[in-house]
């Protein structure tokens, strides 16, 4: 793969027409990939791609990720059934647990297990893809179908704990990180990634990294800025002790450190910035998924990355 292959451009849709028009930019832009993120009670990433896949031609078109939980994995597959009409072959289905605090208390679902559910789910929803059936009875699901094609779409999960990184060697088409700082994706996940596929006698899938980017060259902005997103996760206990394990613990009352978003934060100048994501690539990831920092001009911002990244 070139580097430009191996760069992808997510973000999370705030209008369906805005990301509409953000895909197609991108693609004339020489982007290769992008990617929607997709929060439980947000617009569905899907439903867009659909709209997408009709007004592009080459961009793959990835999810990072789709709740699984809110919809059957049959449903999800029918779908991608339509998805495939419309853009055969570009696309990547990411798929996750979504977090505790929005699926009980918006969804009512139990998540006493949500790594053995997200099992089952791919128990179901790979073969329907990979062989167009699929026969499982489980815990969680008891499916019995049949589909007029096989898609063979990949299917790829969130990865947080090292257990998560074995389950996507085991029985997926990659792992996709967020927020998670690279040099610690590459010295734990992606060995546990290797452990997985070998447990299962398979080749390991992709890393897809996420870092964050800012084509700012004010430092201390970025920082501020980065700081205010990432008070959300901060004040995630499975979170908290990711950032602890990778050698960045926070402070009182959750405070991020400079350090953590040094270590997750790409910024500056153009050249600064594709010399930053070369760096990174070079630290292990197999891909990387970019997302922007906040600003008060986040066109500008996405201009700026896909030139960068339509260069490299």
């Amino acid at each position: 793969m070139t580097v430009q292959e191996r760069i992808g451009f997510g973000f999370v849709p705030a209008d369906a027409r805005q990301a509409l028009d953000l895909i197609v930019r991108a693609e004339a832009a020489g982007v290769e990939t992008v990617w929607t993120v997709m929060p439980a009670l947000a617009r569905d990433t899907l439903t867009i791609f659909a709209a997408a896949a009709v007004q592009t031609e080459r961009i793959k078109l990835g999810t990072a990720i789709v709740p699984a939980f809110t919809r059957h994995p049959l449903a999800l597959v029918t779908q991608m059934l339509t998805l495939e009409d419309l853009a055969p072959g570009r696309l990547r289905l990411g798929i996750g647990t979504s977090h505790q605090r929005t699926m009980i208390p918006a969804y009512g679902l139990p998540f006493e297990q949500p790594l053995a559910q997200l099992r089952e789910y791919l128990h179901v929803l790979r073969p329907a893809l990979q062989e167009g059936a699929v026969s499982f009875s489980g815990e969680f699901y008891r499916v019995e179908a049949k589909f007029p094609v096989a898609l063979r779409t990949p299917v790829l999960i969130s990865a947080l704990p090292e257990h998560a990184f074995e389950l996507a060697g085991e029985m997926t088409d990659g792992a996709i990180t967020w927020l998670y700082p690279i040099e610690y994706a590459t010295a734990v996940g992606k060995p546990a990634l290797e452990r997985g596929a070998l447990a299962a006698g398979r080749p390991a899938p992709p890393l897809v990294a996420h870092a964050l980017v800012s084509p700012r060259t004010d430092r201390e902005a970025v920082r501020t800025a980065a700081r205010g997103m990432l008070g959300y996760y901060a004040a995630a206990t499975f979170y908290q002790r990711m950032f602890a394990a990778a050698g960045f613990p926070l402070g009182e009352e959750n405070a991020v450190p400079d350090a953590l978003i040094d270590a997750l934060v790409v910024s500056g100048d153009e050249r600064a910035i594709a010399d930053g994501l070369r760096q990174r690539l070079d630290q292990g990831p197999d891909e990387l998924l970019l997302s922007l920092v906040p600003s008060d001009d986040p066109r500008a911002d996405q201009e700026a990355l896909f030139r960068i990244v339509g260069s490299l």
